[in-house]
């Protein structure tokens, strides 16, 4: 029995990294997928085509998650599409790292908007619908940085801790409507990106985390099918660490 077949499910920053990888998970698991990245570019339809392949339904849209308008404009287009919407990833994101000394107001207020505002925007254009239907599952993509900190990264851990607050009062508003709200918070995640990182500093970092590796983008797309299924269902407010025990 697959824990999505009946759902539809929209994933935003989806094109490539984590963000493809739970869309992949979702179709897996027999929901149907609309997902979102901020270029209509061949990583977009490259994910589209491999979806439709998995016999689900499936479709693209090039979209400005820090727009409110775009978001708005997106998720009409998307319930026109698939007819109803149960799950929601909000997973897009960016970095632009540097010691606040040297961050200027453009590196802060980037990932402000797509990191957290992003977050705000896709959620009320979702909650019409959900609150309608009686049924929803936000999944909120926090980090450990969102909860611990991390110097060189002050824009970042607050657009990341900022979700977190933003996933408990979601939870506290909706859930007499049955809709859940939880967030995720990887800890370092093996990806593209890490792999162009030095050896031995990826050694290092492996070797204080409990269970001695790296997370794969397979490690937070399940516990986001598991957020997103009925197996979740008395669980709302939460913050699901997948990180190995970083924070223990």
């Amino acid at each position: 029995m697959k824990l999505l077949n009946g759902k539809t499910a929209i994933v935003t920053g989806a094109s490539r990294g984590i963000g493809r990888v739970i869309a992949l998970k979702f179709a897996e698991e027999g929901a149907d997928v609309a997902f979102t990245d901020l270029l209509a570019d061949e990583h977009l339809k490259s994910l589209e085509n491999e979806l439709k392949e998995m016999g689900v339904k499936a479709k693209g849209y090039a979209s400005d998650a820090s727009s409110f308008e775009k978001s708005q404009e997106t998720v009409s287009e998307i319930l026109k599409e698939f007819g109803n919407v149960e799950i929601l990833v909000n997973n897009a994101g960016i970095t632009r790292d540097g010691l606040l000394l040297r961050m200027n107001e453009k590196q802060w207020d980037m990932v402000i908007a797509i990191n957290l505002k992003s977050v705000f925007n896709l959620t009320k254009a979702v909650l019409s619908q959900m609150m309608k239907q009686r049924n929803g599952s936000i999944i909120n993509m926090s980090s450990v940085v969102g909860v611990k900190g991390n110097a060189g990264q002050a824009n970042y851990a607050a657009s990341k801790a900022g979700i977190l607050g933003f996933t408990k009062s979601v939870a506290l508003e909706l859930g007499s409507r049955n809709i859940r709200c939880n967030a995720i918070a990887p800890g370092f995640i093996e990806t593209e990106m890490t792999a162009k990182l030095d050896e031995e500093t990826v050694k290092g970092w492996r070797k204080t985390i409990p269970l001695r590796r790296g997370g794969t983008p397979e490690d937070v797309a399940n516990a986001c099918v598991f957020l997103a299924s009925e197996k979740s269902s008395y669980i709302t407010g939460q913050t699901l660490h997948v990180d190995g025990g970083m924070l223990t």
